[in-house]
């Protein structure tokens, strides 16, 4: 128990040090392991993880569904979503803003990154809300937040990850995140009324559309809803009827969404060869990131439960005679605290491994928590000092400072905070029954 608490905080300090947080986990995993063993066993435990990640059929998983989401990208998907939420709500008192997050919602759905939500829709809807007189805090704190949604609405890049680290069923994963999603999307919209109502002149109304238009924007997006379906549908089970009988595993269901998005961009003129190209590299890139991260903290999980870290947790917890509730409670904060100063994949791979043998060890259902912790990755995506969503947005926009962006998703990030707490009081919201 000592020796793995040196060790956790060994990773802070390196971390605070802007050690990158692979090496850091990865560092002090073999150390030690070779601590509590030998160094031979230590390398030898090392050389054998990274062989059988590399081998990993499942783990093809992650690059096929950021392959998907560039290519949608490219695909110029993004804008029809946009122009058909705003069809609808543009006229509105921030309907503009209303619009950015319906679209960030189904762009998510598609593409499962909240980096590539935020930087894409960013381009997209912030030239339309300045032209209509949007203040820019509504205007970035809407795509900000909007681009959380993309870890939550499934397919989802950060979901498959916690399923590969827990072992949890990621079909399962991608059911108990659907409502969830959507209520987060309500909540926002709620957050974009609220603004609007303490200032009206934030987010002045646009023009109406009419039905004519209205229809034609939805018959628009036929591309986005055929994938989304396919994909979803195909995962869980809804196209295993007469005539079709699709039922496709995780892998196969990325593998289809992947290609399916490669046709449809190549169907309608946006791919050229170097747009391929920089695709296939950028998806190899963060491939590998991702992978040297999962690596970094399978190393790091193996020295802890080796160590008895998580057993130990177990007892300890036991011994203050403290209710389920109040241990997911206490984690929720320790969680909170976390998301200030850490990058929110960073602090899911240090911290699931620790956490997660405790949780089920008190009967809490993994997918349920793996929901949970995605949310409160959520909100550390939009809250300061780290604000990882809030730091692209002002990278891709450039003449809107972060104490503006920061100022304006104060709102979200608090109804993020009661969807939070609607997530752990009512569990059945997240559960794969439903």
């Amino acid at each position: 128990m000592l020796i793995a608490t040196i060790g956790l905080a060994a990773v802070l300090i390196l971390s605070f040090l802007r050690v990158p947080i692979a090496f850091s986990m990865g560092a002090v995993g073999i150390a030690g392991y070779a601590s509590l063993t030998s160094s031979k066993a230590s390398f030898s435990m090392a050389a054998r993880l990274i062989i059988d990640t590399a081998q990993d059929y499942g783990l093809s998983v992650v690059p096929l569904f950021i392959l998907m989401g560039l290519f949608i990208n490219k695909g110029g998907m993004s804008k029809e979503l946009y122009r058909a939420s705003y069809a609808f709500l543009g006229h509105f008192k921030g309907g503009l803003a209303m619009s950015t997050v319906l679209a960030c919602g189904g762009f998510a759905a598609i593409c499962g990154s909240s980096l590539a939500t935020a930087a894409t829709m960013s381009k997209v809807a912030m030239p339309e809300m300045r032209r209509y007189g949007y203040a820019d805090e509504l205007s970035t704190a809407s795509i900000a937040a909007g681009g959380t949604l993309g870890i939550l609405i499934p397919p989802s890049v950060i979901l498959v990850i916690y399923g590969l680290l827990t072992e949890t069923s990621i079909g399962k994963l991608f059911i108990a995140g659907i409502i969830p999603g959507i209520i987060g999307l309500l909540f926002y919209l709620v957050a974009v009324r609220y603004t609007i109502w303490r200032d009206p002149a934030m987010g002045p109304p646009g023009e109406r559309t009419p039905w004519k238009g209205r229809i034609s924007a939805l018959g628009n997006i036929w591309a986005v809803m055929l994938l989304f379906f396919g994909v979803i549908g195909g995962l869980y089970g809804a196209l295993d009827v007469w005539p079709i009988y699709l039922h496709f595993s995780p892998t196969e269901a990325a593998g289809m969404g992947a290609s399916g998005a490669f046709l449809i961009a190549l169907a309608r003129g946006t791919l050229s060869f170097r747009d391929i190209s920089e695709v296939l590299s950028e998806t190899a890139t963060t491939t590998a990131k991702l992978f040297t991260v999962l690596i970094g903290a399978w190393l790091f999980s193996n020295f802890v439960n080796r160590a008895g870290l998580p057993e130990g947790l177990q007892a300890l917890v036991l011994s203050f005679n403290v209710s389920p509730m109040m241990v997911i409670f206490l984690i929720l904060c320790v969680y909170l605290v976390l998301g200030c100063v850490f990058e929110s994949l960073s602090m899911l791979l240090l911290t699931v491994p620790i956490f997660f043998p405790l949780v089920t060890s008190l009967g809490f259902d993994p997918v349920w928590f793996g929901i949970i912790v995605v949310v409160v990755v959520e909100i550390s995506l939009i809250t300061p000092p780290v604000g990882l969503n809030v730091f692209v947005l002002k990278g891709v926009i450039g003449d809107v400072t972060t104490a503006t962006i920061f100022r304006g998703v104060t709102p979200f990030w608090i109804v993020d905070l009661f969807r939070l707490a609607l997530l752990v009081m009512v569990p059945w919201l997240a559960n794969t029954a439903l």
